[in-house]
């Protein structure tokens, strides 16, 4: 068997604690990315829309820090991601991908809260008159914006951090931080079109159809880019050639992306069930993804 050029022998193993928090920190970086996209390009009328991505992404980022404290050999030692120990003050390491990505869940679910909050009181659901300049529309595309920077940061970092950890098959390709980046926009995707079906105020239908539209690219590029990442691990691609191969052809290929592409270019095929059916399959997809990226390259050892 072949071995990866930065094979050692006591790699990581990752539980499905793990594999879940890359499951809803995609589902919560990609729905804020696209409700921040749907508040700076598009008009007034695809704000219920976007405001769906902010309800999604502050519950889905909330998961993601008890799932990871919980993977810890001492989860109770989990504030030392992000304080000093000996003198209590903010620590940092840039060098450590655990410290940086501690820092980056901690910011972007302060601005996945701040939006929370703010889509319940444009709803209507909380009768609270907020200050003025917190809603004025350039502090909001700039707080949307910076929001959404750290979203894109969070969904491809899950990514990286697979590639620094010197395992073999996630070391050995650049391309798994974009591949999960794209993946997290598609079900983001998947997740903000599941979810705006009903209510008492339903989005635009044309709002339905732009993020429907970009799903469909998404996961078009989700093929090719997957198609890059299994060509760039050479001979040690031959880790498919086993239930984790079948796993990510069935489950990820056929069943989150081929099958969601069909029932988007024939919504009528079932009815009114068409696009959330093509929605739950495109989750389904992206936590198999995960899954066998993780366990795959563990299996390979």
């Amino acid at each position: 068997m072949p071995l990866s050029d930065t094979f050692f022998a006591a790699p990581p193993h990752w539980s499905w604690y793990v594999i879940l928090y890359f499951f809803f920190g995609g589902i919560a970086g990609g729905s804020y990315l696209i409700a921040t996209m749907l508040d700076l390009f598009g008009d007034e009328s695809d704000h219920t829309m976007a405001r769906i991505g902010y309800f999604i992404a502050f519950p889905a980022a909330l998961l993601c820090a008890p799932l990871l404290i919980i993977d810890l050999t001492r989860p109770e030692r989990f504030w030392h991601m992000i304080v000093q120990s000996n003198t209590f003050l903010p620590m940092f390491k840039w060098w450590s991908p655990m410290s940086v990505g501690s820092w980056v869940l901690a910011i972007f679910g302060l601005f996945t809260f701040v939006s929370f909050v703010g889509s319940l009181i444009e709803s209507g659901s909380w009768r609270v008159t907020p200050p003025g300049f917190l809603t004025a529309n350039p502090f909001r595309h700039v707080f949307n914006v910076v929001g959404g920077l750290a979203g894109f940061f969070m969904v491809s970092y899950t990514g990286v951090l697979l590639s620094v950890t010197n395992d073999p098959v996630w070391a050995d390709s650049p391309f798994i931080g974009l591949l999960f980046l794209v993946s997290a926009a598609s079900t983001g995707a998947a997740a903000i079109l599941l979810l705006s079906r009903g209510g008492i105020r339903p989005p635009e239908a044309h709002s339905r159809a732009l993020v429907r539209r970009f799903d469909n690219w998404v996961m078009w590029l989700e093929l090719v880019i997957l198609a890059v990442f299994m060509f760039s691990l050479g001979a040690v691609a031959q880790v498919w050639l086993s239930v984790w191969g079948i796993l990510l052809v069935v489950g990820v290929v056929l069943v989150g992306i081929l099958i969601p592409l069909a029932l988007h270019w024939w919504p009528r095929s079932l009815g009114a069930a068409t696009i959330s059916t093509a929605a739950v399959l495109a989750l389904i997809g992206g936590f198999v993804l995960r899954a066998v990226v993780v366990f795959a390259a563990q299996a390979f050892v």
